[in-house]
């Protein structure tokens, strides 16, 4: 049975309380285990450090899946992280799939479909002309379209995926038409009629819709954000005036936003084998280069070419250190760095276990400031989750009404 829809006055209590806890907290998740060998909670912590750097590899599975039981085991040491739970708590808004058939679904991934079907069914019923945000080749537009009432658009800025849209919406006679945009044009038409979608649309992408969408004062927004880094902002600037005035937890770089998305449960075998050689690769040149600068720091290294996976660990080093003007010595025992490498992925694995509690509650923080930004300009905000996190960890909807009394007005700010 789906819990009700929590009220919207409740938003900014739950924002208070989460921004105090991330606070609160800021030392064991701020700090990346990927470019800090020893973060400071590990000398705070030493026995909880020895925890998580002892677990068999059986272990760091179960806890990667079901992060709750880590919370129980880490109480221990810190009482306070039993209070995630209750502050992550949110209704289900899910209904009956709206799945395309498979023999429709053409292109469309098999989990991709199911997505597009969770936040269909999430979002009815349906009012207003739909305007799909960032629509790739339409995907969601066709799942919503048989139960509209108006034809529907799509915004996209690949002019072959707009055709390739518009194709399948043609072939299979759906009622969708999609246009080449890009979103962040500032000359950005701009109708005042649309109910706008967007599902999974990344950092500045989703924080145009819901911006520009509550300027021109669009009567619905239904969204799922995500990757809230990919932003041209070099520091986190909240929407909302109650976060921007009140905050604790100011600064935020790009990649402690990325913490918030950073989450494999839907990633395919092959992708998370691929990560972790890539991320031995890079913490063994990572490991060297501190040792022939004689420099205990992080120094980043850009993504390599494909070609370096299968030319071996000692070819990607001498890339990496041509990439940061770094002369390796002629002497260099690349085994024994290969070797470290894979010890320090161990030991990031592990200590990403602690860090990984706080993805889902800085990811609500930051979808909270949505929340009461749109509230500032006058809608009801419902905010709960659309799907189980096994069909994908971004199943949060923030889904506003415009309030009919400020519908037709100016807006708020």
């Amino acid at each position: 049975m789906k819990a009700p829809a929590q009220q919207s006055h409740d938003w900014a209590e739950r924002w208070s309380a989460l921004d105090r806890w991330l606070t609160d907290h800021a030392d064991l998740w701020q700090p990346a285990p990927f470019s800090s060998p020893a973060p400071d909670w590990c000398r705070r912590y030493p026995d909880m450090a020895a925890f998580l750097e002892e677990r068999p590899d059986p272990d760091v599975d179960a806890y990667e899946a079901d992060p709750e039981c880590l919370v129980a085991r880490l109480s221990t040491w810190l009482p306070a992280i039993t209070r995630r739970q209750a502050l992550l708590e949110l209704p289900d808004l899910s209904g009956e799939s709206l799945a395309l058939p498979e023999t429709r679904a053409v292109d469309m991934p098999g989990r991709k479909r199911l997505q597009a079907g969770a936040f269909a069914a999430a979002v009815q019923p349906l009012e207003h002309p739909i305007l799909d945000w960032c629509c790739g080749k339409g995907h969601l537009a066709r799942t919503l379209a048989p139960t509209a009432r108006a034809p529907l658009a799509g915004y996209e800025w690949d002019a072959a995926l707009v055709a390739d849209g518009n194709a399948l919406a043609e072939r299979y006679g759906d009622p969708v038409t999609l246009v080449t945009r890009n979103v962040l044009d500032p000359d950005l038409p701009w109708s005042p009629v649309y109910h706008g979608v967007a599902l999974h649309a990344c950092g500045d992408l989703h924080r145009r819709l819901i911006a520009e969408g509550a300027r021109h004062r669009w009567p619905r927004l239904s969204l799922s954000p995500c990757c809230f880094h990919l932003t041209r902002q070099t520091r986190h600037q909240p929407l909302s005036r109650r976060v921007a005035d009140e905050r604790r937890l100011t600064g935020l770089s790009r990649e402690a936003l990325r913490l918030a998305v950073r989450e494999t449960v839907t990633a395919p075998a092959r992708v998370r084998r691929q990560t972790r050689h890539t991320q031995i690769w890079r913490l063994g040149f990572d490991a060297l280069q501190r040792h022939v600068r004689g420099e205990d720091s992080y120094l980043p290294v850009p993504s390599h070419p494909t070609h370096l996976n299968d030319d071996g660990f000692a070819a990607f080093c001498r890339w990496a250190a041509e990439r940061k003007g770094l002369a390796l010595p002629a002497d260099t025992d690349f085994d024994h760095w290969l070797t470290v490498g894979q010890r320090r992925q161990g030991q990031v694995r592990r200590h990403e276990l602690l860090r990984h509690l706080f993805r889902r509650p800085l990811e609500l923080w930051l979808v909270l400031d949505y929340a009461l930004y749109l509230e500032e300009q006058g809608y009801t905000v419902t905010l709960g989750t659309f799907c189980e996190r096994h069909l994908t960890p971004r199943n949060l909807l923030l889904d506003a009404r415009l309030e009919r009394s400020t519908a037709s007005g100016q807006g708020l700010r």
